[in-house]
């Protein structure tokens, strides 16, 4: 029962990653991300990509390693505010980025797996995402024309998979992964489970006809950005 399943995630972008790509990143700060497809696209060496995900991670952790390694030009998210490098890059201008307000990124990734080429949305509207957009009024309120989302590769992390590529994500770790898994022309999961057999139908949350590839996870240690917890009260 191989069927989608390769033996890493240095195996699974092997061939398949070039300069000047567009690559969407399931996992919502450090939380669901791919971390092993991340670390083999940073062993890619490619260069000049084009990131559409949540965040960039922080510094050292997740996205963040490849701005360190200066592979991203673009980024395209809706939260940047944990990574030091992300904004020294953008401020001095060799890191060019979109930023799109949190619900319309979803709604652009989910009608791009859609096939929905474009939607009308009221958020933005007057501000500086509005910028350059069609415009239209729709019952008496205005709206945007927000292009849907689709990446050349997609990359995103499961708790269960089988061979057929059908996943199933654990808890708040859905976040993004199942827009991003839908929304990419090429879709990649890392998994920290490989089912023998197959997946419940009834508990899937991204059928495998979206998927062309699994790996098992092999780093399943899960980063925390920011653990706060409470001071302990004398008895």
């Amino acid at each position: 029962m191989a069927g989608k399943i390769l033996g890493s995630a240095g195996e699974a972008l092997g061939g398949m990653v070039r300069d000047g790509m567009t690559i969407a990143v399931g996992g919502f700060g450090l939380s669901g991300i791919p971390v092993n497809l991340i670390n083999a696209l940073r062993e890619s060496g490619a260069r000049g990509l084009t990131i559409v995900s949540n965040n960039m991670g922080v510094d050292g952790k997740g996205l963040g390693v490849l701005l360190a390694n200066r592979q991203v030009s673009k980024v395209l998210g809706s939260y940047v505010g944990e990574n030091k490098l992300f904004a020294e890059q953008y401020l001095s201008g060799d890191l060019e980025v979109e930023f799109v307000p949190q619900g319309t990124l979803a709604e652009r990734l989910r009608a791009g797996g859609a096939g929905i080429p474009a939607f009308y949305t009221p958020t933005g509207v007057g501000t500086p995402v509005a910028e350059g957009k069609p415009e239209a009024v729709f019952d008496g309120r205005r709206a945007i024309l927000e292009r849907g989302i689709v990446a050349d590769i997609a990359l995103v992390r499961a708790h269960l998979a089988d061979a057929e590529g059908n996943l199933r994500y654990r808890m708040t770790a859905q976040n993004f992964n199942p827009l991003v898994a839908a929304a990419g022309r090429m879709t990649i999961a890392e998994a920290e489970h490989v089912s023998p057999d197959f997946l419940d139908p009834d508990r899937i949350h991204t059928p495998g006809i979206f998927v062309q590839r699994v790996v098992p996870a092999e780093n399943t240690i899960k980063h925390i950005e920011q653990r706060t917890v409470r001071v302990r009260v004398e008895a």
